[in-house]
C-alpha cells in the first residue's frame, strides 16, 4: 500500500514515514507534501498537491487544519482514500470533510491511539452507570501545540453527551462562581515535551473513578494512523473513525452467506 504522506516535514510526518518504511501493515512510505520540503526524508516530496503523484493508494495527513481545502480537493479528484489526524479544525472545516466522505473513504479521529478509543468507551460507559457523578477532564501537551483543549480532550467530552445530553462544557475554569451539575470542565495543560495525556475524573460525594491514558511516543500515533491506512483498504465511501476499528470484524472474521 502506497502512502502519500501530507505534512511530512512534521514530527509526526517524519515518524510516518520512518514506520511505513518498515513496512507496518503492508504499508510503504511513497511520496511527501508539504509547505517546506525536508531534507532529510528519503523519498520524493513535493511542496504542493498540484505536483504530488496521483496513484498513491492512501494519503495519510499529519498537517495543519489551513490546507485542508487542498488536501481534500486532491484526495477527491483522484479518488484517494485518506486519513486525517490533523486537529484544530472548524465546524465548517468538519462539515467539508463529511462533504468528502460522501464520495472517498475517509477516516477522521482527534486521535490515532487505540487505547484513547477504549477510554472514551470506558468514560461513556461509566459517566452513564453514575448519571449524578460530576466529571473532569484534564490533558497535557507539549509546549508547542497550539490548539487547547486537544482534539482529544472534546471527543472525549463529546462522547459523553452521548450520554449526558444536558451536558455543557467549561474550558478552562475560570472566576467566581460554583460548578454547575450539569458540566464537565475541561482543563488544557502545555509544557516541555509531553507527548500527550488525558485523564477522565468522574466523581460522586463518596468516590471517584480516574481514567487515564498516558502516549510515551509519538509513533504510537503513527501506528494508529498507519492502522487506520490499512483499514480504508477496499472500503466504500464513507466516514470512519477509531470506533470502526473497535467494532468491524477482521476481514477473514466477516461471515459469508
Amino acid at each position: 500500500m502506497k502512502v502519500l504522506i501530507n505534512g511530512i516535514a512534521g514530527h509526526m510526518g517524519h515518524e510516518v514515514a520512518a514506520l511505513a518504511g518498515t513496512g507496518y501493515r503492508g504499508t510503504v512510505a511513497y511520496a511527501g507534501v508539504d509547505r517546506v520540503v525536508p531534507s532529510d526524508v528519503r523519498i520524493p516530496c513535493f511542496s504542493s498537491f498540484a505536483d504530488a503523484p496521483t496513484d498513491a493508494d492512501v494519503i495519510v495527513d499529519f498537517s495543519h487544519p489551513s490546507v485542508l481545502a487542498d488536501l481534500l480537493e486532491f484526495a477527491v479528484s483522484n479518488r484517494i482514500p485518506v486519513v486525517i489526524a490533523t486537529t484544530g479544525y472548524t465546524p465548517t472545516q468538519r462539515d467539508d470533510i463529511a462533504k468528502a466522505a460522501r464520495k472517498i473513504p475517509v477516516f477522521y479521529a482527534a486521535n490515532y491511539s487505540l487505547g484513547i478509543a477504549v477510554l472514551i468507551e470506558l468514560a461513556k460507559k461509566t459517566a452513564a452507570a453514575f448519571p449524578e457523578a460530576e466529571i473532569e477532564i484534564i490533558e497535557k501537551h507539549h509546549d508547542r501545540k497550539v490548539d487547547a483543549p486537544s482534539g482529544t480532550a472534546l471527543a472525549i467530552a463529546e462522547a459523553i453527551r452521548e450520554v449526558r445530553p444536558a451536558a455543557t462544557l467549561n474550558l478552562g475554569r475560570s472566576g467566581m462562581g460554583k460548578r454547575t451539575p450539569d458540566e464537565i470542565g475541561i482543563h488544557a495543560v502545555r509544557m516541555g515535551n509531553i507527548v500527550g495525556e488525558h485523564e477522565v475524573m468522574i466523581g460522586t460525594q463518596n468516590q471517584i473513578i480516574t481514567l487515564r491514558h498516558e502516549a510515551y511516543s509519538r509513533a504510537l500515533f503513527a501506528e494508529g494512523a498507519l492502522a487506520a491506512a490499512a483499514f480504508l483498504a477496499g472500503r466504500s465511501a464513507g466516514l470512519y473513525d477509531m470506533n470502526s476499528i473497535l467494532s468491524t470484524p477482521k476481514r477473514e472474521e466477516i461471515p459469508t452467506v
